[in-house]
């Protein structure tokens, strides 16, 4: 199905349709009460009241779909925040707060606060360790650039700095925005992530040389040397994530404060799912 012939699904464009269309995904068994987790099948149907409304039949709290997700609270029309999402999640590098508005019709400062709900949402939760099994991941580091204050820092002092990592099999990726690039900063992330049973994958860098400690193996390739590929060993899977991440950094969001940066790596990282 093209883009254009997805956007004009009928629950992208009506309200009723949002809030059916979400209730199929969240609640595939019929209405849960968020307040209370009841599954009866006797909620009180107030939706000739509101769109999408019910009452619990146990604790007796009205609730709609949106309760409990960023959805909720949100003065927009669902379908306008299905739109979001769509249109997030569809955007190989990204979509900016000024053309959400644009196409969504609502006020620039509605479109800021919901693209970064919607981030938060694809921040990932509790997850099983990459790797495993023979597989391998590969970590690398990039930076993502910043105004430089008035005391001058060498290399990339004034710069973010952002740690991924790639499982090979899934092309999963996790990425952190991360203190600094020193093993103190690296490691314990990787050990948190991946598990033990991985073959590591990275370049030269010394803050990765106690991989090997903590995994079935670690090897590099040094690119100061000019040495890309050899054999199975490469960070090439990583690099073009970068190359994807970069561009959407750099020509779509063109500025991020260190503040949000989380969460924009977790939009960039939910797309490769």
């Amino acid at each position: 199905m093209s883009v254009i012939s997805a956007f004009s699904a009928h629950y992208l464009h009506d309200e009723t349709a949002a809030f059916t269309h979400l209730e199929s995904i969240l609640w595939p068994e019929g209405p849960v009460c968020p307040h209370c987790a009841s599954v009866s099948g006797k909620h009180y149907d107030l939706r000739k009241t509101r769109i999408g409304l019910r009452k619990c039949s146990d604790c007796r709290k009205q609730f709609t779909v949106k309760v409990g997700t960023v959805f909720e609270s949100a003065h927009l029309p669902l379908h306008k925040m299905l739109q979001a999402v769509y249109l997030l999640c569809s955007s190989k590098k990204g979509i900016s707060s000024h053309q959400l508005h644009r196409i969504l019709g609502i006020q620039y400062k509605s479109a800021w606060f919901l693209s970064h709900r919607i981030r938060e949402a694809f921040r990932s939760g509790e997850l099983a360790p990459m790797g495993g099994g023979g597989g391998a991941v590969e970590a690398d580091e990039t930076f993502i650039g910043r105004k430089e204050g008035s005391i001058k820092r060498r290399g990339h002092g004034h710069k973010n700095a952002v740690l991924s990592l790639v499982d090979r099999d899934t092309k999963q990726v996790r990425s952190f925005h991360v203190d600094g690039t020193s093993a103190a900063d690296i490691v314990p992330i990787v050990k948190a992530n991946v598990a033990k049973e991985t073959a590591m994958m990275t370049d030269e860098g010394g803050h990765y040389f106690t991989l090997g400690d903590h995994f079935a193996s670690h090897e590099s390739v040094s690119h100061k040397a000019d040495e890309y590929v050899r054999g199975d060993v490469h960070t090439n899977t990583v690099e073009g994530y970068y190359s994807i991440f970069k561009r959407g950094m750099k020509g779509v969001y063109q500025h991020c404060s260190e503040k949000h940066l989380h969460r924009y790596v977790a939009e960039f990282d939910f797309r490769t799912q």
